[in-house]
């Protein structure tokens, strides 16, 4: 049995299970043993550093504040950190990463900001329901709402177009008093870039109004390594002192940060996560081939939600497969190495146990 095949069965479990892609590995290679940096100025003050971050600043055709952290939690909750004090109210959607799975970090580091939930289709928040969250509560007595995040893609993998992120960004200027800032978790922005071919990076940012964008590189073949871009940069006045004061700043920097010149090159990043994309379509449409198994959600990125019959879930998990479920839905994750090989034995997997639970 081969390397690749032997891991065909934690394959789908999530992009975070993939192993750093070669252009990574080798930008951190070359920052270890190129004599320019073999010793070079810690904590960020390395040239590699500044390369990285001008070259995210190029990427997004506009001048900003690009600080590298160690994952998307800390970039998530620094982020929100940034833009709210502990008396205000962060709006998001109930299904969202920032919602669920930070562990209360959003809380814990602006001191006590309130997450408002604010539903939608597709995973998506819906702009039109922000205004009746707007209406909640007495005043003084209650969260001030000053901030917005949204994912892009969303939680179950569908991508908000230019259009709907200026929908929601657009009450800044429509509702002046409340103040708004826009928060972005991209952990997974290239593979929305990828499903939104042709559009650039500024498109679904800065200039649709986003503030703060935390861009993801973990997911798609990074190592531990995820980059925070202050496209108002205000909102980073002191950040620095921020970073170190909750142990993201790394004394070796130029290892966080040589990874995204691997995967800026030649447009790397975007070239794998077209890879993904690919691969969970593929998936997604080979599933629906099989009696009683139905897509939950679009497949736009590289995420599927699956329904399963009854017990068929739990025969893949007794076969040794590894993914996400709720239930009978259950989460197959491609990323930027899943192979047509893993995508057959899974379907395989799945046919057989379809067809055993039926008899």
């Amino acid at each position: 049995m081969t390397h690749r095949q032997a891991n065909w069965k934690v394959q789908f479990l999530s992009d975070n299970a993939s192993p750093v892609c070669p252009e990574a590995w080798e930008a951190m290679e070359k920052a270890n043993s190129d004599a320019a940096t073999n010793y070079t100025l810690p904590y960020g003050e390395d040239p590699i550093t500044a390369e990285a971050a001008q070259r995210i600043a190029d990427l997004f055709e506009t001048e900003c504040h690009v600080f590298f952290v160690f994952n998307g939690s800390a970039a998530n909750c620094l982020a929100l950190a940034s833009m709210s004090r502990s008396y205000h109210g962060i709006l998001c959607h109930p299904s969202s990463h920032t919602e669920i799975d930070e562990a209360n970090g959003p809380e814990f580091f602006t001191g006590g900001a309130k997450l408002l939930s604010v539903d939608g289709p597709e995973g998506k928040i819906d702009p039109r329901n922000i205004p009746a969250r707007l209406a909640r509560g007495d005043g003084v007595h209650s969260a001030k709402i000053n901030a917005l995040s949204m994912a892009q893609p969303t939680e179950v993998g569908t991508v908000y177009t230019p259009a709907e992120i200026r929908a929601i960004t657009s009450l800044r200027t429509e509702m002046p008093d409340v103040g708004f800032t826009f928060h972005m978790d991209g952990a997974r922005f290239a593979n929305a870039l990828a499903a939104l071919d042709g559009v650039a990076p500024s498109e679904i940012t800065w200039r649709a109004g986003v503030d703060v964008l935390s861009l993801g590189g973990t997911k798609n073949g990074g190592p531990a390594t995820e980059a925070l871009v202050f496209f108002d940069k205000q909102l980073a006045h002191d950040f620095g002192w921020r970073r170190k004061q909750v142990g993201q700043l790394a004394s070796k920097m130029r290892y966080l940060s040589a990874p995204w010149l691997g995967l800026l090159e030649g447009e790397t990043w975007v070239r794998y996560a077209r890879h993904a994309n690919q691969c969970a379509a593929t998936l997604g449409a080979q599933l629906t081939q099989i009696p009683g198994v139905a897509l939950r959600y679009k497949v736009e990125t590289n995420a599927v939600f699956a329904a399963l019959p009854d017990g068929v879930a739990g025969a893949l998990e007794a076969a040794g497969w590894h993914f996400y479920r709720s239930g009978s839905v259950c989460r197959f994750m491609c990323g930027w190495n899943t192979t047509e090989d893993a995508i057959a034995a899974l379907v395989s997997e799945i046919q057989l146990a379809v067809e055993t639970h039926a008899s």
